[in-house]
């Protein structure tokens, strides 16, 4: 049987971290910053945990589960 490939989008949007958390960038950073405050745009730059929720659904995207 063939190895599980892992989602190549999900492969290139989270990265795991050292304990084992899965990290992820904000959204709305990528055009029409000119209405975005400074502040709006600092934030988002930086990275963040996903959420309980949506953890499930993404180690099993990078086949950690």
């Amino acid at each position: 049987m063939p190895k599980m490939k892992t989602k190549s989008s999900a492969k290139k949007r989270f990265k795991l971290t050292g304990t084992g958390k899965i990290k992820r960038k904000h959204a709305f950073k990528s055009h029409i910053l000119t209405k975005k405050s400074k502040k709006r745009k600092l934030a988002l730059t930086h990275s963040t945990l996903v959420h309980d929720a949506d953890k499930d659904n993404v180690k099993l995207q990078l086949r950690l589960k």
